[in-house]
């Protein structure tokens, strides 16, 4: 079967890399990491997990690494996303993911770093390495050992392996991460809305403010003038 060829050679693959002191194996609790940590069990080399909180998780998500990866190290971030927005005087976009280098991928310096990443997540992520330095932080190094699977290979493995899973897949999210976050699709943002009526509000207090910061630097936001409108850009890129 195929999934048992690609299993084994991601095996290899992180039998292939492994350094002196292990991996640090980069924890979302999504569908890509759970696969690559229980390949990661299987291949039985050391390694330590980490999860990266960012203020902004889904509470289903949490509770689920809390009760099934109780292993996992948790890091809280410096400041929270809408403090982020407030210093950077924007939001985050697609294109403009800071909320990912200041947020989650602060950990691991001077080791090599187990990812769940895949080419067939994006078009940016198809120009990525199995195995490759960190273009941020020399002293880091990345693994991708599920790099070439696909979305039917990983749910393939999570139901031939019987492993448990974020209950949100099962409520219409087919990418669980950062409550409304960009690389979502308008849907998945919108059902987020919807959802987390508190983290929506929150967001848009973030955005007043960082309206009014702009604007007493005499730097006014382009893409509305007022929290809603500028919500209605950030969910629809404009359409609406």
């Amino acid at each position: 079967m195929r999934i048992d060829e690609l299993t084994e050679n991601a095996i290899k693959r992180i039998k292939k890399y492994v350094p002196e002191e292990g991996y640090y194996l980069a924890f979302s609790g999504g569908k890509d990491s759970i696969v690559l940590y229980d390949i990661t069990l299987k291949s039985k080399v050391s390694f330590d997990s980490h999860f990266s909180i960012t203020s902004v998780d889904p509470p289903e998500l949490l509770k689920f690494i809390k009760d099934f990866y109780p292993n996992v190290i948790w890091h809280k971030p410096k400041m929270s996303m809408f403090q982020l927005i407030r210093k950077k005087k924007m939001l985050p976009t697609r294109l403009i993911r800071f909320c990912c280098r200041e947020l989650k991928e602060f950990g691991g310096d001077n080791r090599t770093i187990l990812t769940g990443i895949r080419w067939e997540e994006s078009t940016k992520r198809k120009q990525r390495s199995l195995y490759e330095p960190s273009i941020h932080n020399n002293t880091k190094w990345f693994l991708h050992p599920i790099i070439d699977w696909s979305d039917n290979e990983i749910w393939e493995y999570i139901k031939k392996n019987n492993l448990d899973y974020c209950c949100l897949y099962d409520e219409g999210y087919t990418r669980i991460g950062c409550i409304l976050c960009p690389m979502q699709t308008t849907k998945g943002r919108l059902m987020d809305k919807e959802r987390y009526p508190k983290y929506y509000n929150a967001y848009l207090l973030a955005i007043k403010k960082m309206i009014e910061t702009r604007k007493n630097t005499g730097n006014d936001w382009k893409n509305g003038n007022t929290p809603d409108e500028v919500m209605n850009w950030w969910i629809y890129g404009g359409k609406k």
